[in-house]
């Protein structure tokens, strides 16, 4: 089931979505880069393909590793009150904006997000907006780098959550990403970025990743390969994602 349609098969796919600790080998400079990034910028940045069904997870687990509280994620900004009543234990409310299909939001996101939510107090904020007339990408990614800056600093320090094509701290062939802007105001972030293996993900349709990981790769580690931070996850599954035609 790897899209549903219906405001009651997404709440019934959260409900049987099972939050789970994840096992995630930090190795040592890696431990000390990422909490560089929060100490000195009050940000880490990470970067992943949408509609894996582990991507929440992983969330989570670097929550919880580096004590985290706060959570900004590319959802649309004017899903906030939406995902504000379900943390609080209220029922999913109907909003076009959930049923794009691009697996940004899935059933383990609103798992994980009530979960994170009942643990103790969660800051969660949304950071993509409308796209004005004739924006280019790097305007869209601007703006959106605009609304994390301007989100209240949380004591910890925050987790981004973007689709990887937004997360590098420097211009890339499509312009310059929301990292790329945050990097400008605080130095010090940085990007994790999710390395997936062999597996399946969902964004407007099925697709597979090509494995990118060695045989010997077996556990969820996040290690520093040539000054960038990669988190390997040696398995994708497909998430169930929201989709209306």
């Amino acid at each position: 089931m790897p899209s549903v349609a219906s405001l009651e098969a997404l709440q019934r796919a959260a409900a049987d979505f099972t939050v789970t600790d994840l096992s995630v080998v930090i190795e040592p400079p890696a431990l000390a880069a990422a909490r560089r990034s929060l100490d000195e910028s009050g940000l880490l940045l990470l970067g992943e393909v949408h509609g894996v069904r582990e991507n929440p997870l992983i969330a989570r687990a670097l929550m919880q590793a580096f004590g985290l509280n706060a959570l900004a994620l590319e959802w649309h900004e004017d899903l906030a009150s939406v995902a504000g009543a379900f943390c609080a234990g209220e029922a999913l409310a109907d909003h076009p904006l959930l049923w794009s299909g691009d697996g940004r939001i899935t059933a383990g996101h609103l798992a994980v997000l009530r979960e994170r939510a009942a643990a103790g107090p969660l800051t969660l904020s949304l950071f993509d907006g409308t796209t004005g007339a004739g924006w280019s990408w790097s305007q869209r990614d601007e703006a959106m780098a605009r609304r994390i800056l301007a989100a209240p600093a949380a004591g910890a320090g925050t987790l981004v959550v973007a689709g990887n094509a937004h997360t590098p701290i420097t211009g890339t062939r499509q312009g310059l990403p929301l990292g790329a802007f945050i990097a400008r105001q605080r130095p010090g972030v940085r990007e994790i970025r999710i390395r997936y293996g062999a597996g399946r993900y969902y964004n407007i349709q099925p697709c597979r990743f090509r494995s990118r990981i060695g045989p010997g790769g077996r556990d969820l580690r996040l290690h520093q390969q040539d000054d960038t931070l990669i988190l390997d996850l040696p398995a994708a599954g497909e998430a169930v994602v929201p989709q209306r035609f």
